[in-house]
């Protein structure tokens, strides 16, 4: 089995989009083979539920975006098509489903780290002095697989396609609101450079800050 490739990068935009062509809805499957961010969680929870939230949810915007060139415009699927696939680097099962009118739905289960599921809904295109703006208002729900924890992840992820040197380039921009059954609250922001911002307060008062880049 191929093993995917980098996060962000041409070569894992060749992995999303692939040169033999693809859909829109195998393209949304590849986005969520980003699971190897989920590895931490399992170990997190054991020790830190706000940052196993955090980590949650930066795979959450990781997988709900793309950073790099982009290849083509891939074609659409008809509604109700199901796609069951594999996470090549962590065996996770990925399975999306093309609701129709560009809607999304996707489930994420990881042996010894939970299961997620997930929508998203491209509301369509508009055109900024950045490029053309496809926002996608998402969801994630997270349940851990080995104690009753639960986290949800809300929000709104932009991809963006703008001019670049020889090829139009995609990229991710936007916040997601974060909660979970023990009382951590928090936001997460990624800007258009593919830095993660998170802070997240927790229910005896104390408060975290991470910051990750993608790119």
């Amino acid at each position: 089995m191929t093993a995917a490739k980098p996060l962000f990068s041409s070569q894992r935009m060749e992995y999303e989009t692939p040169r033999e062509g693809s859909t829109i809805g195998r393209y949304v499957a590849r986005r969520l083979h980003k699971t190897a961010l989920l590895k931490p969680v399992a170990d997190l929870l054991k020790q830190d539920s706000a940052r196993a939230l955090a980590q949650i949810a930066i795979y959450a915007a990781a997988a709900s975006t793309s950073f790099g060139p982009a290849l083509y415009q891939p074609d659409g699927d008809p509604a109700g098509k199901v796609l069951e696939t594999i996470d090549p680097e962590t065996d996770a099962r990925v399975m999306v489903t093309c609701e129709g009118n560009l809607r999304f739905s996707y489930r994420i289960e990881m042996k010894h780290v939970g299961v997620l599921v997930g929508a998203e809904t491209i509301t369509g295109t508009t055109v900024g002095w950045r490029g053309l703006e496809m926002p996608a208002p998402t969801t994630f729900k997270f349940e851990a697989e080995q104690s009753d924890y639960r986290a949800e992840m809300i929000g709104v992820i932009t991809s963006e396609l703008g001019p670049g040197l020889g090829r139009w380039k995609i990229r991710g921009y936007g916040s997601l609101d974060l909660s979970d059954s023990v009382g951590n609250r928090g936001k997460l922001t990624l800007d258009r450079s593919g830095i993660i911002v998170v802070s997240i307060s927790t229910a005896d008062g104390h408060s975290i800050a991470l910051k990750a880049r993608l790119v």
